[in-house]
């Protein structure tokens, strides 16, 4: 039976899971494949902690030069993390003619048209589906079963630290500071989140996913990226009374030869499926102009749900390696030569519903003032939301807007929050109640 030598960089959570697929699941891999996969080598930097797992102390090394250059490894999974020194050792494998699996998405949306690149010029393959949603199987659909789609718009759910911080503000009514800590406390939250609460994990999957089904370089700077720390309780008790949910959507839609690309929190109707997506589950809902809207769900982040997307792809490779047929697919799901560069809408001319809350004096004639304001830029009021009365100095005004231009809430709102009646800085949350 062939054998396909495997190497591992990164020893961490997801290397562990990988080394427990490869443990618990080997006679069934082979019985799929018809092959045999061998993992031949380990690196990482510690490797004296006890994982949970059983391992042959000759496979381990510290120094990841005895994976990337070892002549009788076929295969480099990357499992480091970060820009460097991830890129350096995956553009090593890449030169000694290595296949490579990363499910590093943020050196993909930083440096991936250099490894693309590098990976075309050897005839390697670079697969990463355990980069974008854990084990929901996403870009392999996007790359083979809905290859023959033109697609329209992406909405997803990509982060799952958010999504359980949001569901539990929904469930529970907690603010956000409670249940950041909470989610610390239970590993579901790094102990520095920003790369999470912040929208930057989502911005660097959803610029991956751009790529994917639009077939256009995109940076990851371009893409607008607001997180979830600003939004409160009580925007969460308010979008429940319109009848939405909150959610951080990673959103971008196909416009007449622009795509817009943004991460942001927003307010989905309660009926949407997307809108169950609850807990630290990721979905991804992609539309094409033939098969329609298709909505992927899962796990998606974790061990064994990480690990198992990194056997999927090392599997994928093994079977192209096994039928002499490498590099089949091409990485980012298009022929390199067919790659372009689309534009980005710029996030003024995003035209968009809008939830408006304002925090302002309790006295008469305040509301026609804010109306006032928002009617001169064009912005008109489609329902509104004004709590009783409970002898505070300050109070909420609640507004749900029709469509208007974003540059011309902005501009609104800072004519407003410049009010002496306005106690403090107006909230926006973006709507979406029509999916494309």
């Amino acid at each position: 039976m062939k054998e396909i030598r495997i190497g591992l960089l990164g020893f961490g959570t997801i290397g562990t899971g990988v080394v427990k697929i490869f443990q618990d699941n080997a006679r069934l891999i082979e019985e799929r494949l018809g092959a045999r996969l061998v993992l031949a080598r380990i690196a990482d930097l510690d490797i004296t902690t006890d994982r949970g797992v059983s391992v042959d102390a000759d496979l381990l090394t510290t120094r990841a030069e005895d994976v990337v250059s070892a002549p009788d490894i076929d295969v480099v999974i990357e499992l480091i993390g970060g820009y460097e020194p991830a890129r350096t050792f995956v553009l090593k494998a890449i030169e000694q003619g290595k296949h490579v699996v990363t499910a590093n998405k943020a050196l993909l949306a930083l440096h991936g048209e250099e490894i693309y690149a590098a990976a075309a010029e050897k005839r390697v393959d670079v697969f990463f589906e355990a980069a974008v949603g854990g084990g929901i199987p996403v870009i392999s659909s996007i790359k083979e079963n809905l290859c023959a789609n033109r697609f329209g718009s992406i909405f997803a759910i990509l982060n799952g630290t958010c999504n359980y911080i949001l569901s539990r503000m929904s469930n529970d009514g907690d603010d956000f500071s409670v249940v950041l800590k909470d989610a610390q406390s239970l590993g579901f939250a790094e102990a520095d989140p920003t790369f999470d609460i912040e929208g930057i994990d989502t911005a660097h999957k959803l610029a991956l996913l751009i790529s994917l089904c639009f077939g256009t370089r995109v940076k990851f700077e371009e893409i607008y990226t607001e997180g979830i720390s600003g939004i409160s309780a009580a925007d969460i008790r308010f979008a429940k009374d319109f009848g939405y949910k909150i959610k951080l959507l990673a959103i971008s839609k196909e416009d007449g030869g622009r795509i817009e690309a943004r991460v942001h929190p927003t307010m989905i109707p309660l009926h949407y499926p997307l809108a169950d997506v609850d807990g630290a589950f990721n979905a991804v809902r992609l539309v094409g102009d033939f098969v329609g809207p298709v909505m992927l769900y899962g796990a998606g982040a974790g061990m064994n749900a990480t690990a198992s997307a990194v056997m999927g792809d090392v599997m994928a490779i093994a079977r192209n390696l096994r039928s002499g047929a490498a590099v089949r697919t091409p990485a980012m799901a298009y022929c390199p030569e067919h790659i372009g560069r689309l534009s980005i809408k710029p996030m003024d001319e995003i035209v968009s519903q809008y939830y408006l809350r304002f925090t302002t004096v309790d006295k008469p004639g305040v509301l026609a003032q804010i109306a006032g304001v928002l009617g001169r830029h064009d912005i008109s009021i489609a329902s509104m939301i004004q709590p009783e009365r409970h002898e505070e100095e300050a109070v909420p005004i609640v507004l749900m807007t029709h469509e208007a231009k974003e540059v011309s809430v902005r501009s609104a709102l800072d004519e407003i929050d410049a009010l002496d009646m306005v106690r403090e800085k107006s909230r926006l949350i973006r709507i979406e109640s029509e999916l494309l």
